[in-house]
């Protein structure tokens, strides 16, 4: 059984379309370090057209995480704004990508969607 990154990313190229990053161009690379290895995953995006590879190559911006991580991430655990301003990742380029790319992320397993409020009703 693949882990929760690979079934989030071949999930996403699987995809293809996605329309919550119609609006959205450019590239991003994941580097998942442990060690001495590094993995990589990059992923295009054309106004909303997605593709993803395991190439290491120049990208607009650029994600360094443990596996560990990004595991959380692609899971829903963990949030990747969140990660970055704690410091547990890092991130080089543009900042824009990723905060657009961020939508794209499962959210927590139990969450049911926003909040509502009407005036007088919590």
């Amino acid at each position: 059984m693949a882990d929760a990154t690979t079934r989030f990313f071949k999930e996403l190229d699987r995809r293809g379309y996605d329309p919550l990053l119609a609006k959205s161009s450019g590239t991003l690379r994941i580097d998942l370090h442990e060690g001495p290895q590094t993995r990589h995953w990059l992923v295009r995006i054309d106004r909303g057209e997605i593709r993803v590879s395991q190439e290491d190559m120049e990208a607009d911006a650029v994600i360094g995480a443990t596996p560990a991580m990004f595991e959380g991430l692609a899971a829903g655990r963990e949030n990747g704004l969140a990660a970055l301003l704690r410091g547990d990742m890092t991130l080089t380029g543009d900042a824009r990508l990723v905060v657009q790319m961020e939508r794209i992320f499962p959210g927590p397993p139990h969450a049911q969607g926003p909040r509502r409020y009407r005036k007088g009703v919590r």
